[in-house]
């Protein structure tokens, strides 16, 4: 049965694994996001990269439960090393302010941004980092928890400010806090914070989705200077991988069964944004940096983290609908240099499992890729610290498609459901199979 079944996932990746990173191109790419993260944000999404790709077993967006087992298994302690190092120096960091109560993990302008490193502080708590090194990694995160709770500004029904020096909301906040609220909640045992997570979310869209254009989400409002009306390509991105990470802890979480209503709306939130997002997709494969505004440039960091979502929706929801364009995509963001790509904006028609106009990704580094610089940074991406404005690197780009290249792997895992039609019905033994041979395939795949 076993051979049986390594055969079977090993036709499906002949099948779709035309382009794919290779272990040298990962670990270029893993290096510059390493080199390019010192902000608050850059190391949240960092941490959560680095759990997906190569710590499955304490990711939130994985088929294995939360809470995590509190023991490491020895052959992922060193991919959580980098994790632990990340939330090690924060707390460090924090410990030497000498400030007591309710603050940020991170001293920032943003209310929002260093929520997304509490997921990794979490982490180190659960499994006992802090009677190694001393540090209050418990107490650090309560303290995270508490400041968003009783410092930071809330509109009169409850959604809390992204900013810290007016009442103001963004769409990238999606990502940062409502994780860390439902992981809080559940390592706790609180429900009532781990519903939080998901009343969050609620208020975001209600503020942020414009149905004047078909649902993209605004990037900025309720500020009073610095809005942003504009459908910005990332914000819509980091809003649905937010609801992608809420929607898996509270799937693999002892509080499932009741929080049914909860789980059908983030997958439904996800998909309204796909839907949204995905009419605007060029046929280069990329989004412009406003998805609706072609006088913007290309970016492929928005490109990039939505299609992971459209894999993990494939996983968490047993929604296909975007997967063949989804494929498409990715495979544009991984196309050799000199080719050209052509992605058809149809997404309940099957993607080719061959094309000829994206050759696979071969060699040990970068610099024959298409969207990649022979240094190993993502391209052309949106300048991180100025939204409006093209970069030369990002590190959120970086981590976005390590997370792309997590969620793939671990939908071919799963047995590439989707790529063949809209929506199809998982088979359970396939789920079963895929867990059985995941060594197996991810040796086959990095």
């Amino acid at each position: 049965m076993l051979l049986f079944l390594t055969g079977l996932l090993l036709g499906l990746y002949s099948q779709v694994g035309a382009q794919n990173l290779t272990s040298a191109q990962i670990s270029v790419i893993s290096e510059r996001l390493a080199q390019g993260a010192v902000h608050s944000w850059e190391y949240g999404t960092r941490a959560e990269a680095l759990l997906e790709l190569n710590a499955p077993t304490y990711s939130v967006v994985s088929f294995n439960a939360v809470p995590p087992p509190h023991s490491i298994p020895s052959n992922i302690t060193s991919a959580l090393g980098e994790v632990f190092t990340i939330a090690h120096n924060v707390v460090a960091a924090r410990s030497l302010s000498n400030i007591t109560g309710p603050q940020p993990l991170i001293a920032d302008t943003s209310a929002g941004d260093p929520a997304s490193i509490g997921v990794a502080v979490l982490l180190a708590n659960w499994t006992g980092q802090g009677g190694l090194d001393g540090l209050d990694y418990a107490g650090a995160a309560r303290d995270q928890l508490d400041y968003l709770f009783q410092n930071v500004s809330k509109t009169s029904d409850g959604a809390i400010s992204h900013r810290v020096d007016q009442l103001q909301l963004w769409s990238d906040s999606v990502y940062m806090v409502p994780p860390f609220l439902a992981y809080y909640g559940v390592l706790t045992q609180n429900q009532t914070i781990l519903s939080e997570a998901y009343t969050q979310i609620s208020l975001y869209r209600k503020y942020l989705r414009d149905a004047a254009a078909g649902n993209l989400w605004k990037h900025i409002q309720l500020g009073q200077t610095g809005n942003d009306d504009g459908h910005w390509s990332t914000g819509n991105a980091w809003a649905a991988a937010g609801m992608i990470r809420v929607l898996g802890t509270i799937q693999r979480s002892p509080y499932a069964n009741s929080l049914k209503s909860q789980q059908n709306d983030l997958a439904n939130w996800v998909g309204e944004i796909h839907g949204a997002m995905y009419s605007h997709i060029n046929s280069n494969g990329l989004f412009y940096n406003y998805a609706d505004n072609s006088t913007t440039f290309y970016d492929t960091s928005s490109t990039a983290l939505l299609a992971s979502t459209v894999y993990r929706l494939s996983l968490l929801g047993n929604i296909h609908t975007y997967i063949p364009l989804a494929e498409q995509v990715r495979k544009a963001l991984l196309a050799s240099a000199a080719t050209i790509v052509s992605v058809t904006n149809a997404s309940t028609t099957p993607a080719p499992s061959t094309t000829s106009t994206a050759l696979p990704a071969m060699g040990t580094t970068t610099s024959g890729l298409l969207h990649f610089t022979p240094e190993g940074w993502l391209t052309p991406v949106v300048n991180p610290y100025s939204y409006g404005a093209q970069g030369s690197d990002s590190p959120e780009g970086q981590a976005f498609i390590l997370e792309l290249q997590a969620a793939w792997r671990d939908w071919v895992a799963d047995g590439a459901q989707g790529i063949n039609s809209a929506r199809e019905a998982r088979p359970h033994v396939l789920m079963i199979g895929a867990i059985v041979v995941l060594p197996w395939l991810m040796i086959v795949i990095g």
